[in-house]
C-alpha cells in the first residue's frame, strides 16, 4: 500500500502501459481518475479496477483543462499526475513523415506535458507537494533510426523533465521519467514496422535481458518514482529497458 491514499492522473490508461500502471497504482492503495481518448477500453479498464475515468484528448487544451476541473471538484487535491499517453508515427525517412503526422506526435507527447504544467502545477506548487511522472523511451536517449520525430519527441519530454524537476523543487514538487524500451502493447506493431519473427528477433538481439518492456514492468517502476520511497529523486530519467542503453 505505497501509495494509499494518494490521488493520481494517469493518461493513456485504456491500454499497454498505461494500463499496467494504473493496475499497479490500485493495487497499491492510490484513488485514481483513468484518462484516455477510447472511451470503450477505458471504461472497461475503470470498471474492472473499481477506479474512476475520465475521457479526454490529452493533446487539447479544453481537454486538459476540463480534466483540472473536474479532478479537482471530485477529490480537492491532486498527488501524482502520470503523463503517459503516446503516439508514434509508422517507420519511416524523415522526409517523408507528413506534417500532420508530425504534429500529432508533438501534440499527444509533448504538448500535453506543458498542458500539465499549465494546469496542474499551479495547485502542486501552491499547496508545495505533488509527484509528475513523464513517461519517455529509450527512444530519445539512443534513437533508431527512421523513428526519426518520434524520438525526438521523446528527447523533448526527457529534456522538459529534468527543466520542471529543477524549477519545481524549491515548491517540493519532484519530476521524473521513466524510459522503457519497446514494450508489449499496441504500438508495438508500429514501433517494428511490422510483426514480423524476424524484424521481432532482430530487435531482441539489441536489447542484452533477451525480452520487451511489459505493462508490469513500467508499473512497478513508475509505483517506486511516485511514492514517498522516492523522496529525494527529482529529474532522473530511469531506463527500464533491460539494458538496451548501455
Amino acid at each position: 500500500m505505497r501509495l494509499k491514499n494518494k490521488i493520481a492522473i494517469i493518461t493513456g490508461a485504456a491500454s499497454g502501459f498505461g494500463k499496467g500502471i494504473a493496475e499497479k497504482f490500485s493495487n497499491e492503495g492510490a484513488k485514481l481518475i483513468l484518462v484516455d481518448i477510447n472511451k470503450k477500453l477505458l471504461k472497461n479498464v475503470a470498471k474492472n479496477l473499481s477506479q474512476d475515468y475520465f475521457v479526454a484528448d490529452v493533446s487539447s487544451n479544453d481537454n486538459f483543462k476540463s480534466l483540472l476541473i473536474y479532478s479537482y471538484k471530485k477529490y480537492k487535491s491532486v498527488d501524482i499526475v502520470v503523463n503517459n499517453a503516446g503516439i508514434t508515427h509508422n517507420p519511416k525517412p524523415m522526409e517523408s513523415v507528413t506534417e500532420k503526422e508530425f504534429d500529432k506526435v508533438f501534440n499527444v507527447n509533448s504538448k500535453s506535458v506543458y498542458f500539465c504544467g499549465k494546469y496542474f502545477v499551479p495547485k502542486m506548487k501552491k499547496s508545495k507537494k505533488g509527484v509528475i511522472l513523464n513517461v519517455a523511451s529509450t527512444a530519445g536517449i539512443s534513437p533508431r533510426p527512421k523513428l526519426n520525430w518520434y524520438n525526438a519527441s521523446k528527447g523533448w519530454m526527457i529534456t522538459a523533465t529534468k527543466a520542471m524537476a529543477i524549477e519545481l523543487a524549491p515548491y517540493k514538487v519532484r519530476v521524473n521519467a521513466i524510459a522503457p524500451v519497446a514494450g508489449q502493447t499496441p504500438l508495438l506493431k508500429s514501433f517494428m514496422g511490422g510483426s514480423s519473427q524476424g524484424k521481432i528477433k532482430a530487435f531482441l538481439s539489441t536489447i542484452p535481458l533477451g525480452r520487451f518492456s511489459n505493462p508490469q514492468d513500467m508499473g512497478n517502476a513508475a509505483c517506486f518514482l511516485c511514492s514517498d520511497e522516492a523522496s529525494m529523486v527529482t529529474g532522473a530519467i530511469l531506463e527500464v529497458d533491460g539494458g538496451r542503453c548501455i
